[in-house]
């Protein structure tokens, strides 16, 4: 093993979340649901909060390390870090990141976190609340393009468009979440399952993106504690290994609204070269992978995810995305199996890296039998992108 691998270095040993609630209805401010998650995810280890010596998130996080440490009463702070890009992309970036500075001796013991409380800053989902049009938004804003399905759905389009795949693999994302959320008391969307012909007559927000394709808008909050391998071994809870992490984007990938119409390869959710490094620090492939978890900001994102992180061919897409196929315990590629972004709750995919974990620990609520392999891919479209695998003891 390269000594700059993370591979069997790095463990997630707590996992920690409040009750979610839908956007705005959160009863308690963003902060003291942040701190709420954090210390659920101490007890859940069986680690003291103040013990806690790095601090990382991603994109835009309004939860500050020296706010938070000094709420905890964290007896040192050696490590603070946040992710740049667009959100849930670089949620496993953040994990990433807390990995390193663990290895890197930087910190013993980092908590990776995320909050949102809406009511008390604003939604995410709404269009931009700008008094002119800035030069990066030129080319989308006065045509319509404001909001984030806008934005993604032409990529989704044109992606099925080439390969002959039609809105019954969109479909089958969205309905394997729902069924999953009908398993899980703690998502939104539990009780409320979804048909197909309740799917197809929903409204659609930006073709090919119906309303039941689209994330929803959640506060809460959840948090993610990580340890050094050795020192997981002694913890109360079954470590859940990284194996492999990577992040990025490949080359003149988008930054701006206005960008993503000239890189080269618009149709793409920009894991092709990221999901190979992946795998190579994992040295592992698709074909290892016992269950996913992959980031529905969109249904179309997971649909183009799932291929470039080799699962099966364009081609193969009508074919493998079946329901069938993706729910759990049975299926070919158990997909979401919290209910995900789409019906449990989005918290900028910081729960589907939860649910990844509670698999490797045989907790999940739609637990996949003998899962020694488990992805987590962040938000795809958004770059940089970010990915994951997490493993049993069994794989080191």
């Amino acid at each position: 093993m390269s000594e700059y691998s993370l591979r069997g270095k790095v463990a997630a040993v707590g996992v920690g979340e409040t009750t979610y609630y839908r956007h705005s209805q959160a009863p308690e401010p963003e902060f003291v649901l942040c701190l709420k998650a954090i210390l659920a995810a101490c007890t859940d280890a069986g680690i003291d909060p103040r013990h806690i010596d790095g601090f990382a998130s991603y994109s835009d996080d309004r939860n500050t390390p020296m706010a938070l440490s000094a709420a905890l009463g964290v007896d040192e702070l050696r490590f603070s870090n946040m992710q740049w890009g667009g959100g849930g992309g670089g949620v496993a970036g953040a994990l990433a990141n807390a990995s390193a500075a663990i290895v890197g001796g930087l910190a013993d013991c980092v908590v990776v976190y995320r909050a949102l409380a809406q009511g008390q800053f604003g939604r995410f989902g709404q269009g931009a609340q700008i008094p002119a049009v800035p030069g990066e938004y030129s080319l989308a804003l006065p045509y319509g393009q404001m909001a984030p399905a806008q934005f993604f759905a032409p990529k989704a389009m044109r992606f099925m468009h080439e390969h002959q795949i039609d809105q019954d693999a969109l479909r089958a994302i969205a309905m394997a979440s729902y069924h999953h959320a009908q398993a899980n008391p703690r998502a939104i969307m539990h009780g409320r399952p979804l048909t197909e012909e309740k799917y197809d007559e929903s409204r659609w927000i930006a073709e090919p993106f119906h309303l039941y394709d689209c994330c929803m808008e959640n506060d809460g909050a959840a948090a993610v504690l990580l340890v050094s391998a050795d020192r997981a071994r002694d913890l109360k809870q079954m470590p859940a290994f990284v194996l492999g992490a990577a992040m990025g984007a490949a080359q003149r990938a988008p930054g701006t609204p206005a960008a993503i119409f000239a890189t080269p390869d618009y149709p793409s959710s920009y894991f092709k070269p990221v999901a190979k490094r992946l795998y190579a620090m994992a040295r592992m492939g698709p074909q290892d992978v016992d269950v996913v978890q992959c980031y529905e900001n969109f249904t179309g994102g997971v649909l183009m995810s799932l291929v470039e992180h080799g699962f099966f061919e364009p081609e193969e897409a009508m074919e493998f995305l079946k329901l069938e196929n993706l729910i759990a315990p049975t299926g070919r590629l158990p997909l979401n199996t919290s209910g995900g972004n789409l019906a449990e709750c989005y918290m900028h995919g910081l729960g589907l890296q939860i649910e990844a974990i509670r698999q490797i620990r045989g907790k999940s609520t739609s637990q996949v039998p003998d899962v020694n392999v488990s992805l987590a891919v962040g938000g795809p479209m958004s770059p940089p992108v970010s990915t994951i695998l997490y493993g049993s003891e069994a794989t080191l």
